[in-house]
């Protein structure tokens, strides 16, 4: 399994509001579903999290063992050389769902007030992405 890079946990954490990771899933009919989702942060070395309380096709497509690629972009981090390529870096990985329970737990403590307050109720549910690979736009390994 891949680590996320350590200088990416932070800009990847503070990403909202401005550059809101995008979350791609795969449809039943093979078509990718790619939605902005401002609760994805950095859970640890090897997982991304996000709370997921949509309605749409990306909520009935997020399963165990569901493929999800997880796209960043940070224009900043371009221009300072961390992410060269563009202020790129795609993660891909495998979702596991919790709806209840201690990581369920975790990941709401871990949250932004943001996405806290769209989701009162706690409605929604936690979903841990172990990255599989992460890449810069080119293509090339980030390394940890």
């Amino acid at each position: 399994m891949a680590k996320i890079p350590v200088k990416l946990h932070e800009p990847i954490s503070k990403a909202f509001p401005a550059n809101v990771c995008l979350v791609g899933t795969v449809l039943p009919n093979g078509f990718a579903q790619v939605s902005p989702r401002g609760s994805v942060l950095v859970f640890d070395d090897e997982h991304l999290m996000l709370w997921e309380r949509g309605k749409g096709s990306t909520t009935d497509n997020l399963q165990d063992g569901s493929k999800v690629t997880v796209f960043f972009r940070d224009p900043k981090l371009r221009e300072s050389g961390v992410l060269p390529a563009g202020g790129v870096a795609r993660f891909y990985g495998t979702a596991k769902i919790h709806k209840s329970g201690p990581i369920t737990d975790q990941v709401w403590t871990k949250l932004i007030q943001p996405e806290k307050d769209r989701d009162p109720e706690k409605k929604g549910f936690a979903v841990l992405i172990k990255v599989e690979r992460v890449e810069d736009l080119g293509g090339k390994p980030l390394a940890a």
